[in-house]
């Protein structure tokens, strides 16, 4: 059909699409020339946008050149939308983020219940617990807020399009943990945070990644429980022992990051000073005994009693309580030397017999002989 400059005029139906030109900007709708069309048109302001906005003008401008869909073929005019040229070309775009697994940002337009609605050309959900990795008790300062996300669901017939961010931040704290496994290096020493305590240990993150501090690697003394030395939150020291990639496990120790209990023990236990001890075990040179946690100082069998003993074990036994003097100390080779003996009193002697005085005028061998006398 032509109109009488002889331009080829379209009887338009529902669901073409068409090319617009923006005449009037109205408050509630907008007026268009439709290409090849004979007749104008018009766009409701429910369709020119997937979100719900106040005016037209918010939207469009006089001038600007549209794509448009048919949603209705009257007399005199042809209703518009925009909205559904825009969604349809959402969802292309979408799909073509789905497939590909591709990671975005857009805006949180909306906190609703059940969780967050992101505009992205098309309505995209995000349920409550695929926002974080942790739980969330109120999501309202989540409005305006810009996240990255996934899409982990989409079906375009039911309208339905559902986003991830809880996906992004899991991903990205797998690729940290990769990363970190490939750069850690045993001896080297981080700071990290106490997450979960067990009995046999405590795992501490260090930054992304757990590692294990094993019971016996967490102090210098004797551990009962892993709750009486750390708690859970805390950020302690810790230097790596060993890094198993393939299996992803670190073993750490946080005792090696403490000063040794031999540190300092010309200070803790000087030369010629009294401590209390325990005998913790006997050889037959000598008794070790513990005078500080972990400092085990050695009582040679000669400083042990004033008595000619044969072996330590005749005058002292293991986990007995006793006091010894450092006779003397060294640091660097973790020695130290006790006496037991030197804080006792040296007995006297005592003999059976006295010696006569020299004028008495006896003679040893006569008292000899006089009691060899009495014998016979």
């Amino acid at each position: 059909m032509e109109d009488m400059n002889g331009i080829e005029v379209k009887n338009l139906e529902i669901g073409e699409k068409v090319k617009g030109t923006v005449t009037k900007v109205e408050e509630k709708q907008v007026l268009v020339d439709v290409q090849d069309s004979k007749v104008d048109g018009i766009i409701p302001i429910s369709e020119l946008s997937s979100l719900h906005i106040e005016k037209a003008s918010d939207v469009v401008s006089e001038g600007d050149v549209l794509e448009l869909i048919v949603t209705k073929v009257e007399e005199e005019l042809l209703v518009l939308s925009k909205r559904k040229v825009d969604a349809e070309k959402a969802w292309e775009e979408m799909k073509v983020r789905f497939e590909s697994g591709d990671i975005f940002e857009a805006e949180v337009k909306d906190v609703v219940k059940g969780g967050l609605v992101v505009d992205l050309g098309v309505r995209g959900f995000v349920p409550a617990s695929l926002v974080e990795d942790y739980y969330v008790e109120d999501f309202s300062d989540y409005k305006d807020k810009t996240l990255t996300f996934k899409i982990v669901e989409l079906d375009q017939e039911k309208n339905r399009l559902i986003l991830s961010h809880r996906a992004v931040v899991e991903e990205e704290k797998q690729h940290q943990k990769k990363q970190l496994l490939t750069d850690i290096e045993s001896g080297a020493v981080l700071e990290g945070t106490v997450q979960r305590i067990t009995d046999f240990g405590a795992f501490v993150d260090i930054g992304g990644v757990d590692g294990l501090v094993h019971i016996s690697q967490l102090s210098h003394e004797h551990v009962e429980k892993p709750s009486d030395v750390v708690t859970e939150g805390q950020k302690v020291q810790v230097k790596v022992l060993s890094v198993d990639r393939d299996n992803e496990r670190i073993s750490l120790s946080i005792k090696e990051t403490l000063p040794g209990p031999w540190s300092d023990i010309s200070e803790k236990a000087p030369k010629g000073s009294v401590l209390d001890g325990v005998v913790k075990r006997l050889v037959s040179y000598g008794a070790f005994v513990e005078v500080l946690p972990g400092v085990e100082g050695l009582v040679h069998i000669s400083q042990i009693s004033h008595k000619h003993i044969g072996t330590p074990h005749e005058v002292l036994q293991e986990n007995q309580e006793v006091q010894v003097k450092v006779l003397d100390v060294n640091e660097n080779d973790q020695r130290l030397s006790l006496s037991i003996k030197s804080l006792e009193e040296k007995e006297e002697e005592v003999t059976d017999y006295e010696m006569p005085e020299e004028n008495t005028g006896f003679q040893l061998g006569e008292m000899i002989g006089d009691k060899l006398k009495d014998l016979k």
